[in-house]
């Protein structure tokens, strides 16, 4: 709160953006080092340097029902110029989205025949993202692309840790990975902004409101204080709302699955974080 009085609202949201591109810019690396592992580049090499997605799932041999996960992937590097994209319009269907190598990517074609001549600096690339492709994050991308169906397995996360999905990861390793404290802490930050900017637009002449997926509380216990009329229930897991605290004023906690019921209220609070490129 002490902040608030010190910078505009605006000047705080912009600081955390900030810091979400900061700290998860390894994206790029880790989509660079996915390409390079699928062999994205040769493949749009031997369709004659420009390729559909289907085509190009094709020649790397990934399976079709990847090919929306693979169009994740090679959004992120057209923006960083390391392909380029262009859009057909044939006759009789919808938009094609060609993408087309660029001078970056070419210098990512193999040479197979290792010549001396050779322009590629694949070898060089390869070395210089070896700790990103042997992260976590980049091996469970590897397999996922790699399987077959689409209810083969696990989700890339349960992949690259052991089969722990996010929440079962959450549980046992808290201390290294705190998901729910790095959750809380981000609420403790937006709310009072939240409040500030668009708290009676939002909150004022409910009467019931639940936060799904609301963690221990926090944003939950904020609209409760600013609100001292509105009911405010918070939905979560199990696991998670035994940490909360019971004695929590106008607050009310329910442990189940978001995906199966939800508590009936005038209104349902989602915090949904969203980061423009």
């Amino acid at each position: 709160m002490l902040l608030l009085a010190e910078y505009r609202s605006q000047e705080l949201l912009q600081a955390h953006l900030q810091l979400w591109h900061q700290s998860l810019g390894f994206f790029k690396s880790a989509a660079l080092a996915i390409a390079l592992d699928l062999h994205i580049a040769d493949a749009i090499h031997r369709l004659g340097g420009a390729a559909t997605l289907p085509h190009i799932l094709s020649e790397a041999g990934i399976s079709p029902c990847r090919l929306r996960d693979l169009r994740r992937v090679m959004r992120v590097l057209t923006v960083s110029g390391i392909f380029s994209v262009q859009r057909r319009q044939p006759m009789s269907s919808e938009d094609v989205v060609v993408y087309k190598l660029t001078a970056a990517s070419h210098l990512l074609v193999r040479d197979d025949n290792k010549s001396s001549t050779s322009m590629s600096l694949l070898p060089n690339v390869h070395l210089m993202l070896t700790a990103c492709r042997e992260c976590p994050v980049s091996r469970g991308m590897h397999a996922w692309f790699r399987q077959q169906h689409h209810d083969e397995g696990l989700s890339p996360f349960a992949l690259a840790y052991s089969g722990k999905s996010l929440w079962e990861r959450a549980d046992a390793d808290a201390v290294v990975f705190p998901f729910d404290d790095a959750m809380a802490s981000d609420t403790a930050f937006l709310m009072p902004i939240v409040l500030k900017e668009c708290g009676n637009e939002l909150f004022k002449g409910l009467t019931s409101l639940v936060d799904v997926a609301g963690g221990l509380g926090g944003a939950a216990a904020a609209i409760a204080a600013a609100f001292p009329d509105l009911k405010c229930a918070v939905l979560d897991r199990p696991q998670v709302i035994a940490k909360a605290d019971p004695s929590a004023t106008n607050l009310h906690f329910v442990a189940g699955d978001i995906f199966e019921s939800i508590p009936q209220a005038n209104a349902v609070f989602l915090k949904v974080t969203y980061i423009p490129r």
